[in-house]
Formats: structure tokens, C-alpha cells, sequence
């Protein structure tokens, strides 16, 4: 019964994606918000807003901050249940 009902589950969920994914532009698009929008933005005002003049550096360090942040925060949370998976602790006898 659990399984029906994990079957159900992952199968509506995997139709909501694929009905999501309709909305999304076509990969490459020219026309695209970000790059019609926000890649130019950030290719022109780069050097003047951040004073960096590497233009991904100042993506990720800048514009992006906090999302960096929180990748490395969610690597580092990984790591960390992975050590303590691993750890072996002596059994009691």
C-alpha cells in the first residue's frame, strides 16, 4: 500500500514538472529574460557597480552573494552528515 502510494506520489509530482516545464523559454533562446534583461545589465554595469573587473567574479561574489552563500552552507551541511555517517563509534558490549 505504501508503495501505491509513493508510486502516486513521484508520478503527479513528475507531471507537475513536465506541465511546469512548458512555461519555461527554449534553451538558447536570444529573446530570453536573462539574456535579454539581466546578462546585459551585468555585463555593462559590472566594473562601475562592483569595481571588479572580472565580470564572473563579480557575479558571484557581488550580484549573487547571498545564493553563493547558501551553496556553500548546504556543501558544507552535506560534508559534515557525511563525517558523521561514516564515524565509527565502538559498540558496547
Amino acid at each position: 500500500m505504501m508503495r501505491l502510494l509513493g508510486l502516486l506520489v513521484l508520478v503527479l509530482l513528475a507531471g507537475v514538472f513536465v506541465h511546469a516545464s512548458g512555461d519555461l523559454p527554449d534553451r538558447g533562446d536570444p529573446n530570453a529574460p536573462a539574456n535579454v534583461h539581466v546578462s546585459p545589465h551585468y555585463l555593462e554595469n559590472a566594473g562601475d557597480e562592483v569595481g571588479m573587473p572580472n565580470v564572473v567574479s563579480a557575479v558571484l561574489a557581488d550580484y549573487r552573494g547571498y545564493d553563493t552563500l547558501g551553496e556553500t552552507v548546504v556543501i558544507l551541511t552535506a560534508g559534515i552528515a557525511v563525517a558523521f555517517v561514516l564515524i565509527r563509534r565502538p559498540r558496547r558490549q
